[in-house]
Formats: structure tokens, sequence, C-alpha cells
């Protein structure tokens, strides 16, 4: 792989700019940084708290706190800078663009791509090629990733270019406001469709695998609505729509119901071959290495113009052919 240091990266500081306001006077008695989020609804709280301690941030000349009690009348000047988050180097990876503009790129992810860089997977990661696609990113958290897929789940996912793009992107996640369509199939043949809501956390004896917990102040709410997509034989394909957001929460849920996703090396156990299985289907099994998971349609709302966009792409080459082994048992 050829890498590129990002020129953006000699620069602690790469872009600034200044904005300067008047506090109204029926702000009085609010906090400084609750103030400024008004101003700058662009920003989340916490960047603006950060710029604040920075002492980007001026009341009438002077540096302050962000829990400073203002009376009106002051006059607030702030310098927002942009800098670069990390020292990840962009890759000349390949990337499957669906849509790109000024303010947002939508990825179709191929199986085997790490989102983001982490102990074992430090470069070669879908990080690192975005980073040499568009070098400015590394101004941006995360290089603008406001949700993942796990390494071996294919499909659609949304990237930030602008710190603007990024805050309204996750204020959506954050209000469940994006819609979310995967396609898997499962082991079992279900008769209908639900909903699973169980909140997930920690395995309580295996760390690195998330569960089911019966206390919900020992994980995370997590519900997952899932309907029969085709019926096969011993097996069910099923379109599942997330709600939240969890860490391999489709996964955890489907298994948690007894419909484990084919393939998933962590929750579906031991490889079970229904008894009429074929030695074509029986040795495209072995090879299958990965969940039959896969990220299909994504919608949200357009960070600056404020349009519904949605996009689809249909599932990867390896769970279509599953899907025509399956209908031929």
């Amino acid at each position: 792989m050829n890498l590129k240091q990002n020129e953006a990266m000699e620069d602690k500081s790469v872009e600034s700019e200044k904005k300067q306001f008047v506090v109204a006077a029926d702000s009085y008695g609010q906090r400084l940084d609750q103030v400024l989020v008004g101003f700058l609804p662009d920003y989340s709280r916490s960047r603006i708290q950060k710029w604040i301690k920075q002492g980007h941030v001026l009341v009438n000349g002077e540096t302050s706190k962000a829990k400073m009690k203002v009376s009106g009348g002051e006059t607030l000047s702030i310098t927002i800078e942009q800098e670069r988050q990390g020292e990840w180097l962009g890759e000349n990876i390949p990337l499957h663009i669906i849509y790109e503009d000024d303010s947002i790129l939508v990825i179709n992810k191929p199986v085997g791509l790490v989102v983001h860089p982490a102990a074992g997977n430090y470069n070669g990661t879908l990080l690192n090629a975005l980073l040499y696609h568009c070098p400015e990113l590394i101004n941006i958290p995360r290089a603008g990733i406001v949700h993942r897929l796990d390494k071996d789940t294919s499909g659609l996912l949304v990237v930030a270019k602008t710190l603007t793009a990024q805050t309204h992107l996750v204020n959506q996640l954050q209000k469940r406001a994006f819609e979310r369509e995967y396609e898997a199939i499962v082991m079992g043949e279900m008769t209908g469709g639900g909903t699973v809501n169980a909140p997930i956390g920690r395995h309580p004896v295996h760390r690195i695998k998330m569960s089911v917990v019966k206390n919900p102040n020992n994980g995370k709410e997590a519900i997952t609505h899932y309907r029969i997509k085709e019926r096969l034989q011993h097996y069910t394909c099923v379109q599942v729509k997330l709600e939240t957001g969890r860490t391999h929460q489709i996964r955890v849920h489907m298994a948690y119901i007894n419909y484990p996703v084919v393939g998933d090396p962590v929750y579906a156990g031991r490889l079970r071959l229904p008894a009429d299985c074929s030695d074509a289907l029986k040795q495209f099994f072995l090879n299958f290495k990965r969940q039959a998971l896969h990220a299909r349609k994504l919608g949200l709302q357009h960070p600056v113009s404020k349009e519904w966009m949605e996009w689809e792409v249909e599932a990867p080459e390896d769970m279509q052919q599953l899907k025509t082994l399956l209908r031929n048992l």
C-alpha cells in the first residue's frame, strides 16, 4: 500500500475563524457554555467547553470558565480552530463511494475492512483510506466517522467531512433519526417477525463478547426490529432495523432469540449443517468465514440542505451465493 503524510498535519492549527457575539439581556444567569451553544448551534457543547478551557473564548477581552454566569451585555470573542485529531496516515486503499458532496461521504464498506485503528489494526483501516481520499478529515474527530460496522459486516456508513456535519449527524444518531436497515441470514426457520428489546452489556465472563444482561443497569438499552425477507430451507433471510446502535447488537439479539447469524464466529456457536446438506453447500459453509450480515439501507437528513436522503446497496456476492445454495436444498 502507498502511504502518504497528510499535508494538513504539518501545522497544529490548519484553519481558524474568529466570531464575536453580544450576550442578550434575557440570558442573565445562564452559563457561558450554554449561551455559546445558542450562538454556535453547529458545534457540540463538549467542543465549546474545550475551546473555553483552551482560552479560545474571551468575555470582554478576558478568559473565563464554562460555568461562569453571564449578566447580559458581555462581548464574547471566540476563535474556532480546527486541529488535527491524531497521527494517522492516509493509505491508498480503494473506496466504494456511493455518494459524496462537501459535507458528507457515504461508503459501501467491504467485508474484512476494519473501520478505525485499534490494537492489532493500526493501519489498513477505513479511516486510513478516508485520509488518503480526503486529507482534511484529519481535522475532524475520528476522521468524520460517526458510526461503525464490524470488520466482517459489509454495507453502508456515512462520514462527516466538516465539524458542522459531524455535529448534525451525531445529533441524529442520538435522537434515533437515522434509518438503518440490514439484511442477515440466520440459522433456523422463523415463523414471523418481531422486536427484541433487551439491554446489552459486556459478557460477565468473556469480556471480548457482548451479551444480553438481566440487570439493565449493567448494560445499555438495545432495540432491534426484524421481519422475514425470505424463507429458506433450515434458514431464514431477515430484514433488520436498528432503533439503537450497540456493539454487535444484531448478532447478540439474533443469538439471544435462538436464530444466530450464519457464520458468526463469536455468537453462533459451532457450525451445524442440515442433514440434507449438499457437498457444495457444505464446502461453502466451511469457506464462509464471516457473519452473513450486510448494512443494506441508510437514510438520514442531510446536515446542510436538511433534505431526507436514502441509499441502498445489494448484499455482496458471497451472501447472494449462499442464498442461492440454500434455495436449492
